[in-house]
């Protein structure tokens, strides 16, 4: 692995070098190919900043620690490191099983099923609706089970539509002019 270290704002130290070598050097044997790391360590008031950018054919991987003491950055550092290409390695072993999450997801339709798009798919329900303020649609929502509530508010006198995002905040569809 060649390895260059820079040194930012702090005297190079040939401890720190042989330091960074060392934890560097465990990662030889994780790495299928020749591998270029690129090491910055730094130093901004009392935070020792280490910063490392690691290539391996098609892994890149760049992680970025600080803490007050250099030697415990670059120990965090490492383990960063070492627990993207295990990440990495688990994910192109996951794709070469065979055992595609994304095969099992796609849909097989046969002639004589309706296909997606088709209108005679559609069913259709009612809505009854009475005029409501935009605080009685929230609570209309949170007490059903549907991710949205169709509702006439009752300031504008048109249809609304109150809905749940996925990080959990409330959207609201309400037609313009």
């Amino acid at each position: 692995m060649q390895v260059t270290i820079t040194f930012k704002k702090i005297e190079a130290s040939d401890s720190l070098k042989s330091y960074v070598n060392k934890k560097l050097k465990r990662f030889e044997k994780m790495l299928d190919g020749p591998a270029e790391a690129s090491v910055v360590l730094s130093v901004e008031k009392i935070r020792h900043i280490a910063e490392i950018t690691l290539t391996s054919g098609a892994l890149n991987i760049h992680a970025k620690e600080a803490s007050e003491s250099m030697y415990a950055t670059i120990d965090i550092l490492a383990d960063k490191v070492k627990s993207q290409i295990t990440k990495h390695k688990e994910k192109i072993k996951k794709h070469m099983s065979g055992n595609k999450a994304s095969l099992a997801d796609t849909q097989e339709f046969s002639i004589d099923e309706p296909r997606p798009g088709d209108t005679s798919d559609i069913v259709e329900e009612p809505l009854d609706t009475k005029p409501m303020d935009i605080e009685d649609a929230v609570i209309e929502l949170e007490s059903g089970k549907k991710s949205f509530y169709v509702f006439i508010n009752a300031r504008t006198e048109q249809v609304n539509v109150i809905y749940k995002h996925n990080n959990g905040k409330l959207g609201l569809i309400a037609p313009q002019g």
